[in-house]
């Protein structure tokens, strides 16, 4: 890898992973790129492209500007969005891919990386332990443009040899960028309401147990998966992984520890019946054979270095 563009860059994730890209590459090698312009300047380091993902000739003029050779494709529309708009969905998630992937096949690109999520599990999937190979019927179309994007990469990939690679990211836990628009985000909105209210009402009912994963360990995976022998890898872009997983009782009663007149109540939505039907916990042996793939960070570091981070910020 010589020339990275990073598509979707001012996003949760992808705010984070392109800082980790320009520590470990050089900013002269991470090549940013969003829909939206870079207001707040973080990329002051790196050369900023617009791009709209379901624009071809917008990636394209890029990748020939830069002699990019890895694409790492951050845009998308994450599930309680989706639910709200599928259609906006499917074209930015697959009509988006879609176009990463043709150019990726036409510049011989050296990889294409897309995560994927536990959003591709559903109501016949295995809830506990949840096996990487198993029945996939999700009941979001973000979890379905996510299966669609698994099985695109796994056939180009067979067909044309694009080295396409990705996760099953679970939820992401970050202090530094709010999530958007998904099942998950109250394992971030919780701790900015502890700090600044000590109450939280949580959207998801107090036994939703879904897999978690703080923004380090999110960050140090995508970036050991990225660098990792192709020839090791008998999966695509859809390895699961594993860190924590917590209800959101279990999480309140962390933050306690800390804080101890926190109060949470509940007021479940339809993300409730989304979480519903996803995994509890993973089986991310694949990821740990194949790549060596070995979480660092549990619940109880986790709650307290996001305690630390937030208040650090003086809301």
């Amino acid at each position: 890898m010589e020339k990275i563009l990073v598509i979707g860059a001012l996003g949760q994730i992808g705010s984070e992973l392109t800082m980790a890209f320009n520590e470990k590459y050089g900013n002269e090698n991470v090549i940013v790129a969003d829909i939206a312009e870079d207001k707040n300047n973080i990329y002051a380091g790196n050369v900023f492209e617009k791009i709209d993902v379901t624009d071809s000739a917008s990636i394209e003029a890029a990748i020939k500007r830069h002699r990019i050779d890895t694409i790492i494709n951050l845009a998308a529309i994450l599930s309680a969005t989706g639910e709200k708009n599928p259609d906006l969905a499917w074209k930015i998630n697959i009509d988006g891919l879609l176009n990463v992937i043709r150019l990726g096949i036409k510049y011989k690109l050296d990889r294409v990386m897309v995560p994927s999520s536990i959003a591709v599990f559903g109501p016949q999937s295995v809830l506990y332990n949840t096996p990487q190979e198993t029945v996939l019927v999700p009941n979001t179309m973000y979890g379905v443009t996510k299966v669609v994007g698994e099985l695109l990469g796994d056939y180009y990939f067979k067909k044309s040899g694009l080295d396409f690679r990705g996760i099953r990211y679970p939820g992401v836990i970050s202090n530094k960028t709010m999530p958007g628009g998904g099942t998950t985000d109250y394992a971030v909105e919780i701790f900015y309401a502890a700090v600044k209210h000590k109450k939280y009402t949580c959207f998801l009912s107090p036994e939703s147990c879904l897999p978690m994963i703080y923004m380090p360990d999110c960050i140090r995976a995508t970036l050991m998966l990225l660098e990792a022998d192709r020839s090791k890898l008998r999966h695509c872009g859809n390895y699961n992984v594993g860190a924590m997983s917590f209800t959101p009782e279990i999480l309140a009663d962390e933050i306690r520890k800390h804080i101890p007149e926190f109060t949470i109540d509940y007021r479940p939505d339809f993300r409730r019946e989304i979480a519903r039907y996803w995994p509890a916990s993973v089986d991310d042996s694949s990821a740990r054979a194949e790549w060596g793939w070995k979480p660092e960070w549990d619940i109880e570091h986790t709650v307290a270095d996001m305690l630390r981070a937030i208040r650090e910020k003086n809301l």
